[in-house]
C-alpha cells in the first residue's frame, strides 16, 4: 500500500487519467471531482464511462458558465446524440429545456423515453435555474434492483414483457397553482402517439448485467390483465425505488448530471412551491433493448427514426 493510498479518504478512487471518483451511496452515485467538463481529455473521458458504468449516475460540481453547446459537445463524446425530443418542440435540435414552475415537474418515477425502441443510452443533465429551496432529483439502480429479486420473482420477470406509451399525465400538476401552460405541455408531450413492447429484464449491452425496464411510462404487460398489470407492476416498481437503492442530489449552480439510462429511472420532486426550475437535456443514441433470451424490443405505434437520427443514417 502507496502513502497516498494510506491518505485517501474510503470510498474515493483516483484515476489514471487524475480525476477522482467520490462515491456518493453504497448501491448508486458518485462525484467526479478534479474535472472540467469543457476540458475533459480523452482518457479522462474514458475514465468518466468506466466510472458511469459502475456507479450508474455521477456528479459534477463547479461547472459554470458551461453553455449549451458544451454540453453537447461532452455528451456527444460518449456517443451520437438523439434530437431534444421525439414530441417535444423547445426550439433547440439536441437540447430540451426541462422547464417547471407553479408545482409542475416531473414528479414520476420513469426512465428516459422508454416509449421508443431505441431507449437513450445515456443522459446529460445542466442545472440552468433552481428555486431557492427543493427541486431535487432522486435516482435509483434497476440493476441493482433486478440483483436483489427473490429467486422467483427474478424468474418471473425474465419472461415478461411491457408495453410503453407516451399517452399518460406525465407532467403533473400542483392544482393550488394550476397555469394554463401546464396543459399545454402535456398535449405538447402526448403530441404523436407512440408504443414499444419491451422486454422487463433487459441485458445491459456494454455491462451484461440485467436490469429492470419499467418506470411510468409502463402501460400494462402482455397477457395480463389491467388489474393484474397494475398489482404486478407495484410490486417490481417498489424493488426499484427503495429508498437503499436511491441517491437524492440537491442542485447547486454549475452542477452537471449524467446517468446511465439503461440502468437506472429517477424522479424530479415537485417540492418547490411556485418557483421556477429550469434545467437543459442531452441524450445519448441507444440501441433497441434485448431480453435474457436474446429477443428485441418492437414497435407498436409511431415512427421514432428521426428522434434516433437513424433516417440522417439511412439517408
Amino acid at each position: 500500500m502507496t502513502i497516498t493510498e494510506l491518505h485517501r479518504p474510503e470510498g474515493v478512487v483516483e484515476t489514471p487519467s487524475g480525476i477522482r471518483v467520490r462515491r456518493a451511496g453504497a448501491r448508486i452515485g458518485a462525484v467526479i471531482e478534479g474535472l472540467s467538463i469543457a476540458e475533459a481529455d480523452d482518457a479522462q473521458i474514458h475514465d468518466v464511462r468506466s466510472a458511469l458504468l459502475r456507479h450508474k449516475v455521477l456528479f459534477f460540481r463547479g461547472q459554470d458558465g458551461l453553455t449549451d453547446e458544451a454540453q453537447g459537445v461532452f455528451a456527444a463524446r460518449f456517443g451520437e446524440l438523439t434530437t431534444a425530443h421525439p414530441t417535444v418542440n423547445t426550439g433547440s435540435g439536441r437540447v430540451l429545456r426541462v422547464t417547471a414552475n407553479a408545482g409542475m415537474a416531473a414528479n414520476a418515477w420513469h426512465t428516459d423515453v422508454t416509449f421508443v425502441d431505441r431507449v437513450p443510452a445515456i443522459s446529460v443533465l445542466r442545472a440552468v435555474t433552481l428555486p431557492p429551496y427543493g427541486g431535487t432529483t432522486i435516482w435509483a439502480n434497476t440493476a441493482a434492483a433486478y440483483d436483489r429479486l427473490p429467486a422467483p420473482l427474478r424468474a418471473l420477470a425474465d419472461e415478461l414483457w411491457a408495453v410503453h406509451t407516451n399517452s399518460y399525465d406525465y407532467a403533473q400538476r400542483d392544482e393550488e397553482h394550476d397555469q394554463p401552460d401546464a396543459n399545454y405541455s402535456r398535449d405538447d408531450f402526448a403530441s404523436v402517439d407512440f408504443e414499444t413492447r419491451h422486454p422487463v429484464v433487459r441485458v445491459h449491452p456494454e455491462t451484461g448485467e440485467r436490469t429492470l425496464v419499467l418506470g411510468s411510462f409502463v402501460k400494462e404487460f402482455d397477457g395480463l390483465t389491467s388489474t393484474e398489470s397494475i398489482h404486478l407492476f407495484n410490486l417490481l416498481q417498489d424493488r426499484v425505488t427503495k429508498l437503499e437503492n436511491t441517491i437524492r442530489w440537491g442542485w447547486q449552480p454549475g452542477d452537471v448530471a449524467m446517468w446511465d439510462n439503461r440502468a437506472t429511472q429517477h424522479y424530479a420532486v415537485a417540492d418547490f412551491d411556485h418557483h421556477p426550475r429550469e434545467m437543459r437535456r442531452v441524450t445519448i443514441a441507444g440501441d433497441v433493448p434485448v431480453s435474457v433470451d436474446g429477443r428485441s424490443s418492437v414497435v407498436l405505434k409511431g415512427d421514432a427514426r428521426a428522434y434516433s437520427r437513424l433516417d440522417e443514417l439511412i439517408s
